[in-house]
């Protein structure tokens, strides 16, 4: 077989690689992603039909935070023994300390989206509230998938 062809070879199993673990990393995504905006919904706006609002109605920054720290636990577990199961290493300690401190800047970045939204746009609605916590998550979750595969769930072994 020519070196060309060796290559091209290898370059498709690694692409195809990157391409499963985006797509796991995608279904765990989606999970927190529900869980992280319906946690936030309902503890800002409760429970739909209510005209009392959430528990956290007054602190949404909070409930932004909040709701993202259940989500980030659904994500350790899914990534840990799903998405990155592969790269298993056994060193857990140095591996969550790693997958905290991303996704506390994780957190920054959607709790700032809904800060920007609310303290300096002046928007207070639920819609508002949406539009910056999806588009923090976006951002977000970018900076975590090349985070995860650079930093956290490596093989160090």
């Amino acid at each position: 077989m020519s070196v060309l062809a060796l290559l091209t070879l290898r370059m498709r199993d690694a692409i195809g690689a990157v391409w499963r673990e985006a797509a796991k990393f995608g279904v765990v995504g989606a999970l927190a992603f529900v869980v992280d905006n319906g946690g936030y919904n309902l503890l800002v706006f409760g429970l739909p039909g209510g005209e009392v609002g959430g528990p956290m109605r007054m602190a949404p920054v909070l409930a932004s935070v909040m709701a993202t720290g259940v989500a980030t636990v659904l994500s350790w577990v899914g990534n840990r023994y799903w998405t990155y199961r592969h790269r298993w290493c056994g060193n857990v300690t140095q591996e969550l300390a790693l997958f905290l401190s991303v996704n506390i800047v994780g957190v920054a970045i959607t709790a700032g989206t809904v800060f920007l939204s609310r303290h300096l746009i002046g928007l207070e609605s639920a819609l508002g509230d949406n539009v910056a916590r999806i588009s923090g998550w976006v951002l977000a979750t970018l900076f975590r998938f090349f985070a995860y595969r650079r930093y956290v769930f490596v093989t160090h072994c």
